[in-house]
């Protein structure tokens, strides 16, 4: 069988589903099929009731734990009674702050359904479907990660011989002249008369950086293995839940979830997230390098976003959905979608998909959905939490309204991208080498958007130098777990590491949308994406030698690929952070302090450095044209408005620089602390 390369993917069996309407109930309706393995976990169904039930649900009495013995449903119960069902849980825990748009998308409505598992979930599902008061009925698929093999970390003696590396570079981090997919001079990987990489191949940051390196207000969310919270290289880039208390098990922020500092352990329920486990690959903490490591801090690697050394960057919130053998499911990756939305996050990054409708089953051995309508009735929870997340993610007075998911398109070699990623909702990307070609492992055609550096090891196996092959080296440098490696850097690749140099990208665009105060739609910051980035078909030509290899042998035979079959079929082409920062300048609306509206009571917070340029190195002073209407009161430069009666006033928030800018206080009886109703 093929090497497997880095990419996650999601393995399950059809299953019976309802019908998707909200309202009337009609007979279900079976989901086109997908020849899928049957992997899920045993004693639970996720079961989307319809709005009565639900209500029936609520007014039930609610174990320590939040869930409930009986539904209220009296044909449900009955159903309950007989399979030895012991509890219903909601899929997305309560959080006070967020429960009035959960409900609005009709997250509310999905729970999960135990029983004994002396009955299989098929025969449960069948007794459930049938219930006029039960619209979909899911198998919890298990994740499964559709590669065995670990990075390839990297000996104090080879980062002590690279770090005398004497290419020119923007950063003084030891190892960025190594990092070719960051920076690539079109000097590396040269064989006797062979040349494999092209200058610019990369994915054109160093230019981008004379515009923006990284700002802290992004937050993107890595739904993979854990992120290690102390790499001496992350650790100032990563993502801070002020409102939460490190260790504790009290959800003191309310919003569902105990502890969570840096991100949540959706494998484990619980805020440690794990790095550690002797099968962890160290997947989730190099993805996290390549968008945020930490720039021109004489340490380690680059990457896209990782700030400078005057400013931090972007923020990494670690959403642990893999831990070592232990496979995450359907609900712990829709509940970490739906986390990563209510807690900030405005890239969604996502190495993994499910299997390629065109996969090679005699190699992989089935095959993913192959239209997008097959995929939205075989992964309808998915699709609402991701649909949650594309609607919900940022705000209408923020940088961005809406939110971007970053999927790997797949490493079967297959002429389709997998789905979430195939959707034209969400970016899919494929992997390339360093110069432009196709990597020997991705898919492309259908659902591809664009291409990135993934890393290609099978291609560069004759890489030599000082008299060693370096054949690693063609593929992706970043972070790995202190526990991973004596250096905590290594080599992986794959369209998994494709993946976050887009996720990156789209980073620093948005960095540098907030630091010239320009608000965009998530929809057209995707679309100039695309639209910016660099045409590979040129090299796409001609028959591409590699070889084979094995884990424990190396190379072991010699193979090629007809590159024409990529023409056309890499997405738009490579991702540009020059041409798509450039493509930002200017562009979106300017944002400006919002209006507030209140209810008499209620409180709002608000930070005003988003809506002054340079506003992290300001001051700012409110003035209230009527106090008795509502008053304010700041704390370290963030502004807490209180609604104080019925009534409109003007207001005016100055910066010490000088700028003014207006806006209006509304206050009324039934307005939300954080709404308008």
């Amino acid at each position: 069988m093929k090497k497997t390369y880095l990419y996650l993917m999601l393995l399950g069996a059809t299953l019976f589903m309802g019908s998707c309407a909200k309202e009337e109930p009609v007979q279900p309706e079976v989901a086109p099929e997908v020849e899928q393995p049957s992997t899920y976990a045993e004693g639970e169904l996720i079961v989307k009731f319809s709005s009565e039930a639900v209500s029936a649900i609520e007014s039930q009495a609610q174990t320590r734990s939040g869930a409930v013995t009986r539904s209220g449903v009296q044909s449900v119960d009955e159903v309950l009674e007989l399979i030895q069902g012991y509890e219903l849980e909601r899929v997305f825990p309560y959080s006070e702050a967020t429960e009035e748009r959960t409900r609005e998308a009709g997250l509310h409505c999905w729970y999960v359904v135990r029983f004994d598992k002396s009955y299989s979930v098929e025969e449960v599902a069948a007794k459930l479907e049938k219930l006029g008061e039960v619209q979909r009925v899911n198998l919890n698929r298990t994740i499964k990660r559709a590669y065995t093999g670990k990075a390839t970390p990297m000996s104090r003696e080879q980062y002590e011989r690279l770090k005398q590396a004497s290419r020119a570079v923007s950063n003084n981090d030891p190892l960025l002249p190594m990092q070719w997919n960051l920076i690539n001079r079109g000097d590396m990987f040269t064989t006797g008369e062979t040349v494999k990489s092209v200058k610019d191949a990369d994915v054109q940051v160093e230019q981008a950086w004379e515009r923006s390196r990284g700002d802290e207000s992004v937050i993107v969310a890595v739904l993979d293995e854990g992120v290690d919270v102390t790499h001496p290289d992350l650790v100032g880039n990563l993502w801070v839940n002020k409102h939460e208390i490190a260790g504790s098990t009290k959800d003191n922020d309310g919003n569902g979830y105990a502890g969570d500092i840096h991100g949540y352990n959706f494998i484990k329920d619980v805020a440690d997230i794990t790095t550690s486990d002797i099968y962890d690959s160290g997947h989730g903490t190099h993805v996290a390098g390549v968008i945020a490591a930490m720039n021109n801090n004489g340490e380690g690697v680059s990457s896209i976003a990782g700030g400078s050394s005057e400013k931090g960057g972007v923020k990494i919130m670690s959403c642990q959905v893999f831990s070592g053998n232990l496979s995450g499911t359907s609900l712990q990756v829709v509940r970490a979608i739906k986390y990563a939305t209510d807690n900030g996050a405005v890239v969604l990054q996502c190495s993994w998909g499910f299997m390629s409708g065109s996969a090679n089953i005699y190699d992989w051995g089935s095959q993913g959905p192959k239209t997008q309508e097959e995929f939205e009735a075989y992964a309808p929870l998915e699709k609402a939490a991701l649909d949650y997340f594309v609607h919900y993610a940022g705000s209408a007075s923020g940088v961005v309204e809406g939110g971007i998911a970053v999927f790997a398109a797949g490493n079967e070699s297959a002429d389709m991208a997998g789905y979430p990623g195939a959707s034209d909702e969400y970016l899919s990307v494929a992997g390339t080498a360093a110069d432009f070609t196709a990597a020997v492992y991705t898919n492309y055609g259908f659902g591809t958007s664009v291409s990135a550096p993934g890393g290609d090891q099978d291609y560069y196996y004759d890489y030599v130098t000082d008299g060693n092959n370096y054949g690693e080296v063609g593929c992706i440098l970043s972070t790995l777990p202190l526990s991973k490696s004596e250096t905590g850097y290594g080599y992986m690749e794959g369209t998994s590491m494709a993946c976050p140099h887009v996720s990156g990208v789209v980073a620093l665009g948005l960095s540098y949308a907030a630091e010239q105060r320009r608000h965009f739609k998530a929809t057209d910051l995707q679309q100039l994406l695309i639209d910016t980035t660099v045409p590979i078909d040129a090299y796409q030509t001609g028959m591409k030698l590699y070889m084979r290899y094995a884990a424990d042998l190396g190379p072991i035979r010699p193979m090629q690929m007809n590159l024409a079959n990529y023409r056309g079929q890499m997405g738009s082409g490579q991702v540009s952070a020059a041409a798509f920062l450039a493509a930002i300048d200017g562009g979106g609306v300017e944002m400006r302090f919002p209006n507030i509206y209140l209810a008499t009571g209620g409180v709002s917070v608000l930070s005003p450095a988003l809506y002054f340029k340079d506003g992290a190195t300001l001051t700012y002073t409110v003035s209230i044209a009527d106090e008795t209407i509502a008053a304010y009161r700041s704390l370290d430069n963030t502004f807490y408005f209180q609604g104080l009666k019925s009534g409109t006033t003007a207001a005016t928030i100055t910066a010490s620089n000088g700028e003014s800018q207006q806006f209006t206080i509304t206050v009324r009886r039934g307005a939300g602390g954080n709404g308008w109703l």
